[in-house]
């Protein structure tokens, strides 16, 4: 039947053409299009090796390629960068890094407004890639050292970061689109297996992008540091790489004029309809059964109710967000989880930032594993896991992941030395020294708060605790050694980590007091300082390209951030004689004292000592997580979009595309909220983001109890039937990679 009203009223209802896969991303225009004079025969566009497939799509899936290891590789260095480049707190640096996530999925809808409805995708995709490009330049200009000051960096980042969200944005709905306007309507199962190898070179980019980069940031020193211009820099000339190869496959692509934007027709009938309802509110005007039908007046019959249609889908996105806000969390506050742990796994040492490699991996290995095992075992089972369930459950799934993130965070803090609080701080005692030293602590009054013998080169096994008076306090301290009784005074400051060196002079017993690092907010960095007991300076060269001179004569240096990594023999230099230092294991989060002696049996040597002990729980105790969280993305994302397709009317696919991207970005504005504005320990907030995920979910399921699915025969008619099911397909492989 709708076929024949079809055929009878063409002008009438432009919604129901055939139309082709690409349908998901390129809108279909609601305005009447004028008859247009016959066009010349098509030529055949050229093909791979005598087969289907035109020989143009291998430029698109390379450019894809190049384009999403551009996007993840500068993303899985990004929240390092912020914390030890810009030097920004962890709230602060989750913040930053999720508003830009965030604007990454309000961009596509610009991207494609200005394809459908001004340049036509092909020139889109050329003239943001310039902008994408642009951005990287700007980036690994601002990963620098010596190239301005701190706010020249920020600036610069952040000009950065907003092009390339405007780049990564706006080719988003059009790379994938246009790729399937290659193909003639005959070659439709071609064009299925093209989104499949699309999908395909999207989770490659991402899987090995994720892996070098950190490599490149932790592994390759540059300006004394960590070479984060490197990390950014890697990835800009992949995007330069890939705009060099779609530009070469010019000439053989075809290329669609711009057709309009559905995704504007819609909000303005919707704006419509709301507003003439308000304008009739008489009393004697008669009511319409929905309140769209108030934009009869202006807009077709059939894009009304293709848009009824839509609303009842988009009404069960309202939740959605929340779970986007827990997933995304995987570059950002994982990411610094990872920072607290120990990455030696034997056979390899990872970095922080690596863990994110895990993600598009499981995805790659769940996604067969559910469609032919799980899902399989479910149905044989008796039991109807529709796709709304598979949503539910991947929500609780998610829930899950955060829960064990949240015992994982509360183990480390377990593990964490305690930190002073107010009227509080913590000493320990070095004995530099020949021979025992007697330590007594007076207070106020002249009462003793310590007393303690402490041995010559005794590596400290812990630090006392002291209560001041008030926020800062002098302490006298009784030193006595051999016969010598010696009175000092040192000042402290509260919520402070100390270490007292004493050493000895001649006869004289001598006493100098060094504030030590705080607590563990180095973040899983290996730092070192040096203590010179030399009668000259020594400079010394950590494998960076800088060095730096301790003084003589008990000298303290800075504190040093170093890679972890075994030290056998660190080049060393006093006055006009060289040397090397055996520094051996440096490892995760520990801070070192190292002090230069020389002894006459051994020679100079380094006497290592950790101020704070290195990171004993392995980085491998996040694998639960993200497999929960990975296994939580495919029962949610690829269900989701597919379940939401086979509801929508063909005409109004891009709309979904549009509003499921918004869902994404409005759930990265949630964890911006909860970053900056909570104030919440780690494992309190995961536990909160673990429990709002539970709530929704609980939502979510009441919605979808409500919830009528429509079939898709009577939505679409019989003769689209066989169409709609070619498009699943392609939804099917497109959505897979939920990182779109």
């Amino acid at each position: 039947m709708l076929e024949g009203k079809e055929s009878k009223e063409p002008a009438m209802n432009p919604f129901q053409k055939n139309e082709s896969k690409e349908t998901l991303f390129s809108p279909v225009s609601t305005e009447e299009v004028p008859p247009r004079p016959p066009s010349p025969p098509k030529q055949s566009s050229r093909k791979i090796c005598g087969s289907s497939y035109p020989l143009s799509i291998a430029f698109i899936v390379v450019n894809e390629f190049c384009e999403r290891f551009s996007y993840y590789g500068m993303k899985a260095v990004l929240t390092l960068y912020f914390l030890y480049f810009l030097h920004w707190s962890e709230d602060t640096s989750t913040s930053v890094y999720h508003a830009f996530s965030s604007l990454c999925y309000f961009t596509p809808i610009l991207g494609a407004a200005i394809a459908d409805s001004w340049l036509g995708k092909f020139k889109t995709i050329i003239y943001l890639s310039l902008v994408y490009v642009l951005g990287h330049v700007l980036k690994s200009l601002g990963a620098i050292p010596i190239l301005g000051g701190k706010m020249a960096h920020i600036i610069l980042s952040l000009l950065g970061l907003s092009l390339i969200a405007l780049g990564t944005g706006g080719i988003k709905p059009c790379v994938a689109a246009f790729g399937g306007d290659q193909f003639e309507e005959k070659h439709a199962e071609e064009r299925t297996r093209y989104f499949s190898v699309f999908y395909l070179s999207i989770n490659a980019g991402s899987l090995i992008s994720t892996f070098i980069t950190p490599m490149l940031r932790g592994d390759v020193q540059c300006f004394g540091e960590d070479c984060y211009a490197l990390a950014f820099g890697v990835p800009g000339l992949l995007m330069v790489i890939a705009l060099v190869v779609f530009a070469m496959g010019s000439k053989m692509y075809k290329k669609p004029p711009p057709k309009g934007n559905i995704v504007a027709q819609v909000i303005k009938c919707i704006g419509f309809a709301i507003s003439n309802r308000f304008k009739n509110r008489s009393r004697n005007i008669p009511r319409r059964q929905h309140w769209l039908d108030w934009a009869t007046e202006k807009y077709p019959k059939q894009l009304i109710m293709d848009v009824k249609a839509l609303t009842r889908i988009l009404f069960l996105y309202i939740p959605l967000p929340m779970f986007w806000a827990l997933l995304d969390q995987q570059g950002s506050r994982w990411t610094l989880q990872a920072t607290k742990m120990n990455g030696d796994l034997g056979f390899f040492v990872l970095q922080p930032d690596q863990m994110q490699v895990l993600n598009p991996l499981l995805v790659l290995i769940f996604i067969p594993l559910f469609d032919l095992v799980i899902y399989r075992l479910i149905a044989k089972c008796g039991i109807h896991f529709s796709s709304l369930r598979k949503m539910a459950v991947g929500m609780i799934l998610a829930c899950l992941a955060f829960a064990v993130a949240a015992i994982v965070e509360i183990k480390i803090n377990g593990m964490a030395p305690p930190q002073p609080g107010s009227q509080e701080i913590f000493l320990q005692v070095l004995n530099l020294a020949d021979d025992d030293v007697k330590v007594t602590v007076l207070g106020k009054g002249n009462n003793s708060l310590l007393a303690e013998s402490i041995n010559s080169f005794q590596k400290p096994t812990h630090y006392f605790k002291l209560h001041l008076n008030s926020k800062s306090q002098d302490f006298h301290f009784h030193l006595k050694y051999h016969n010598l009784s010696v009175q000092t005074e040192h000042s402290v400051v509260e919520n402070n980590w100390y270490t007292m060196v004493l050493h000895a002079d001649g006869e004289n017993l001598s006493s100098i007091m060094v504030k030590n690092v705080e607590n563990k907010t180095v973040n899983g960095m290996t730092t070192v300082r040096f203590i010179n007991t030399l009668p000259r300076d020594v400079t010394i060269s950590l494998g960076t390209d800088d060095s730096f001179t301790v003084r003589k004569d008990y000298g303290v240096s800075a504190y040093r951030t170093i890679p972890r990594g075994e030290y056998p023999a660190v080049p060393c230099k006093a006055e006009d004689k060289d040397f090397s230092l055996n520094l051996g294991l440096l490892d995760f989060g520990a801070s070192y004292l190292l002090v230069i002696t020389n002894i006459t049996s051994k020679g100079l040597q380094a006497w290592k000592t950790e101020d704070i002990l290195a990171n004993h729980m392995s980085i491998a105790w996040q694998l639960p997580q993200y497999a929960l969280v990975t296994a939580a993305e495919v029962m949610f994302s690829v269900t989701g979009l597919e379940f939401s397709y086979s509801q929508a009317p063909s005409s109004m696919k891009s709309v979904l595309q549009a509003a499921w991207l918004l869902t994404i970005a409005f759930g990265n504005i949630i964890v911006l909220v909860v970053a900056q504005f909570s104030g919440l320990l780690q494992w309190a907030e995961f536990i909160l983001f673990s429990c709002l995920l539970l709530v929704v979910c609980l939502i979510f399921s009441i919605m979808s109890y409500y919830y009528v699915p429509l079939n898709s025969e009577k939505m679409h008619g019989p003769a689209n039937k066989h169409h709609i099911h070619i498009q699943g397909n392609m939804v099917n492989q497109e959505t897979r990679n939920t990182k779109l």
